[in-house]
């Protein structure tokens, strides 16, 4: 029976499709395992389920609507919202699906949803065509960049009785999924993470720069995930958009190199681990124009570059014992050994490998895939993943590395 799910508060959200009856099952394991749920149920969700049996499980009043029809009662979305330490949709039928990555408040669940503070987990349920439809694809997509977590349908028989993927999880996979998370979420409290992401902008005159095409998601993913477990993070980041820090995450935002490198030695000494996502330009123009350098006068026939600091190289060399430093390497071709060469030269405790010889991976994908190389040379394979997942799997290997 699960320990880590006593006393929480889980909203349960039942949706519309013939795998509600898998909810009885899983509302009951929730209860078994100590947890305190509140059912929040479709309106279709009644057609294939009674209110009646998942109150008498979970002790409380099913919510459908958004007010009791003969009293007038207001059910708060907002307050459910904050009340809950994890909302799970199962079954989450295509609709609903729909409905949660476009924001359609058409329900009591969805606006439920989309005023949770909790991490949410969706459990896909539907039909073979429905599943491999890429509007589905599409919005599941959409769900996991929002942060939410996808707890993947499984293969079998379906309703139609096609046979392929789209049978919702079952119950005590899902319950072991929210135990594994739950037991997560505090295993880095009291440790200090430092976290760099994003680009450097290294500049020529006032209206240009050196750059990259990093965006940072990679980063963010990872100081997002270091603060769920419990750290107190600090994020030094390039200029960046369209990605965010969670609440509690000190973000420090530099535009070059050095101004990376002079942030993160303020804070290395009180830093018990270092992750160095940041794509920094290895080069910076040896001279930077006060004035826009125009085409039609001087132009620019070539600009003389020198280098930048190697921030990982420097927080590498400075680590005392019982700090840890984790870089980055991004390789074009002879991938493993360029990492592990970087590895020992900038006196690393591990280097992550990414490759941008796969579809989906490198800057500004919302996927990634990664080799994890420990300094004694153990490496650890992953497969093709969103870059929030990726960034749970980078930080399980550093706690590992850490218990050793």
């Amino acid at each position: 029976m699960s320990t880590n799910l006593s006393g929480k508060h889980i909203v349960l959200g039942i949706t519309g499709g013939i795998a509600a009856y898998k909810s009885v099952y899983l509302l009951r394991l929730l209860i078994k395992s100590g947890a305190e749920v509140q059912v929040v149920m479709t309106p279709n969700a009644k057609e294939f389920i009674t209110p009646v049996t998942l109150s008498s499980l979970s002790g409380k009043p099913v919510i459908s609507e958004f007010f009791t029809a003969n009293t007038g009662e207001w059910h708060s979305h907002v307050d459910l919202g904050l009340w809950a330490d994890a909302m799970v949709i199962a079954p989450a039928t295509a609709s609903t699906i729909g409905k949660m990555a476009n924001g359609v408040a058409d329900n009591m669940l969805v606006t439920t949803y989309l005023s949770a503070k909790a991490p949410v987990f969706v459990t896909p349920a539907m039909d073979l065509d429905m599943m491999a439809h890429p509007s589905t694809s599409r919005n599941l997509e959409l769900l996991r960049s929002y942060g939410n977590h996808i707890i993947d349908s499984e293969s079998g028989e379906l309703a139609s009785h096609l046979v392929g993927k789209g049978r919702m999880a079952e119950p005590q996979s899902i319950v072991d999924t929210l135990d594994s998370f739950f037991a997560s979420s505090h295993d880095l409290a009291g440790k200090r993470v430092l976290v760099t992401a994003g680009p450097t902008r290294e500049a020529i005159d006032p209206v240009r720069f050196i750059g990259n095409y990093s965006t940072g998601k990679m980063g963010y993913a990872i100081a997002n995930e270091c603060r769920r477990r419990g750290a107190e993070v600090t994020l030094v980041s390039g200029p960046v958009e369209a990605v965010k820090a969670v609440d509690g995450v000190k973000v420090i935002g530099v535009e070059s190199a050095r101004e990376m490198l002079d942030a993160c030695l303020k804070v290395f000494d009180n830093t018990d681990i270092a992750v160095m996502t940041a794509a920094v330009a290895d080069y910076r123009p040896a001279e930077v124009a006060s004035r826009k350098i125009k085409r039609e006068e001087n132009g620019i026939d070539n600009i003389a570059l020198v280098k930048n600091p190697d921030i990982a190289a420097t927080l590498g060399k400075m680590k005392s014992d019982g700090q840890y430093v984790v870089g980055f390497a991004l390789e074009t071709d002879h991938e493993a050994e360029n990492a592990m060469a970087k590895l020992k030269r900038k006196n690393l405790d591990a280097i992550v490998l990414n490759s941008l010889a796969e579809k989906g991976t490198g800057f500004g994908t919302d996927t990634n895939r990664v080799d994890f190389i420990a300094n004694d040379g153990t490496v650890t394979r992953f497969d093709i993943k969103p870059k929030i997942e990726v960034a749970r799997d980078v930080v399980d290997m550093i706690k590992s590395m850490l218990s050793r």
